[in-house]
């Protein structure tokens, strides 16, 4: 009898991506409907997916619905695990064939008889047993995986990004991105930011396609950065491959990426000049950078005062004015005298150094919320620490201010200043002036006509600090 056959193929892992695995079992399940005289209808098909995952099989699903709108009344398999490795799944098929006399040939493993009790009691341990096999499967390659963590070999998968394709062999030229990028983010730069840049210069994955900043935060954040090997989120030791950037540098990203911002960017207080500098002209309180309305239009970055909102003012034209007002200043013959002279060193290896400190300090707080220290290793480990952070603070609390201004007076004032990075500006402004923000009348200032942006630097005032 003739029948009207459906050809549905699956392949769980095509490493090549070429789609031979499924070529091959379709070819055979046409050889096999050719013999048996049916008639084949379509080809479904699930490559590179799972049937054990659970996740949706498009293919599958094309086929039960051709079952069960009549269009076809047979399929064609290359073997029963093609079809389900859950029993739940074969449940549904079984429910779908047989009251509609459909019938099921495999290639490897003969026909599928679901028409019977006995032939379902086959079907059933076929899919028990391919069950068993994935389970026993993925207990080998968990065991195989701890085994290789736990000696710091590669635990094998995806071409790391910074790596060869053995996972050992550094790829200069994508590790001198990461080196960068990290120093780019310790220096207050976004991950929207560093993504940009990459997608912008062609820098691609490891896999050809562009970056998103949660990928960039994965890749900056990975132990793997600093020869540390990590298994199911957590770092078990040294691996045997190199490291790209020093373990403080991976802490600091770490500890900086691991804030409550699991965000995209490290928040308003880096993207805005004033965000904890200027001052509240009501209270003397600082401003925070927040959002505020636009009257239905939306929300814009905006400054507030953090004791109950006496100001609240624009962050980009606020900025602007005072960024002006100090190019200003810089840029006269007597910028040289403001602010101390004393020659202090960089502070931006004692910030990075103070991250990865506060760093081993909260994972050491971890350890004992775990249970894995008592409370007696925690004050002795926690002492040494805080002990360690207390210096750091006073060696950055001497250098505040002191370099600020040096190589930004004069008149090259206005061309340095677009190169300096947001921190070093807030440092010169927390220099060189005291910016109190009063309030102001509402409503629009004289002269204004709609649709125009304005700002009225009537309630800013500036107070210049005197050397």
């Amino acid at each position: 009898m003739s029948r009207r056959a459906v050809i549905y193929t699956r392949m769980s892992k095509d490493r090549e991506g070429a789609g031979l695995g499924v070529d091959r079992q379709r070819q055979e399940c046409a050889d096999l409907a050719d013999r048996l005289g049916w008639n084949v209808l379509a080809h479904h098909s699930d490559n590179d997916l799972s049937a054990y995952s659970g996740k949706p099989r498009p293919g599958y699903r094309a086929l039960l619905a051709d079952l069960e709108q009549g269009r076809a009344d047979a399929v064609v398999v290359w073997h029963t695990d093609r079809l389900h490795r859950r029993p739940v799944e074969l449940e549904q098929y079984i429910d779908i064939c047989d009251p509609r006399g459909v019938i099921t040939q495999t290639v490897k493993a003969g026909p599928l008889d679901l028409a019977t009790p006995s032939g379902r009691m086959v079907a059933r341990m076929l899919g028990s047993a391919g069950r068993y096999e994935v389970e026993h499967m993925i207990e080998r390659q968990q065991a195989a995986k701890l085994q290789a963590a736990t000696s710091g070999r590669w635990k094998g998968g995806r071409r790391p990004f910074g790596y060869e394709a053995d996972g050992v062999t550094i790829r200069e030229r994508e590790a001198a991105e990461i080196r960068r990028a990290t120093n780019d983010l310790l220096a207050g730069m976004s991950l929207h930011s560093i993504a940009r840049d990459w997608n912008g210069r062609g820098v691609t994955t490891s896999t050809g396609g562009p970056w998103k900043p949660s990928e960039a935060r994965k890749l900056l954040a990975r132990p793997r950065n600093a020869g540390l090997m990590e298994h199911r989120g957590e770092v078990i030791g040294q691996a045997q491959w190199p490291a790209i950037v020093d373990e403080s540098l991976w802490q600091a990203v770490r500890a900086l990426l691991g804030d409550e911002s699991r965000r995209t960017t490290t928040g308003n207080a880096r993207r805005w000049l004033g965000g904890g500098l200027y001052l509240c002209g009501v209270c003397g309180s600082h401003l925070r950078a927040t959002t505020a309305g636009t009257g239905g239009r939306g929300t814009v970055a905006a400054y507030r005062c953090e004791e109950g909102g006496h100001v609240v003012r624009r962050c980009e034209p606020l900025d602007d004015f005072v960024q002006a007002l100090t190019v200003e200043r810089l840029s006269r013959p007597d910028a040289v005298d403001l602010g101390r002279t004393t020659a202090i060193e960089d502070t931006s290896s004692v910030h990075v150094e103070r991250l990865a400190v506060q760093a081993r300090l909260d994972e050491l707080i971890d350890h004992f919320a775990a249970g894995n220290i008592t409370g007696k290793q925690l004050e002795r480990g926690t002492s040494s620490l805080r002990a360690h952070l207390d210096d750091l603070d006073e060696r950055l609390a001497a250098a505040a201010g002191a370099s600020a201004l040096d190589g930004v007076t004069g008149s090259a004032a206005a061309d340095v200043w677009p190169t300096l990075d947001l921190s070093r500006r807030r440092a010169i402004v927390d220099t060189i002036m005291t910016v109190t923000v009063h309030r102001t009348r509402r409503g629009r200032p004289p002269g204004w006509r709609a649709g125009e942006s304005y700002f009225d630097p009537r309630g800013i005032e500036i107070t210049w600090r005197t050397t």
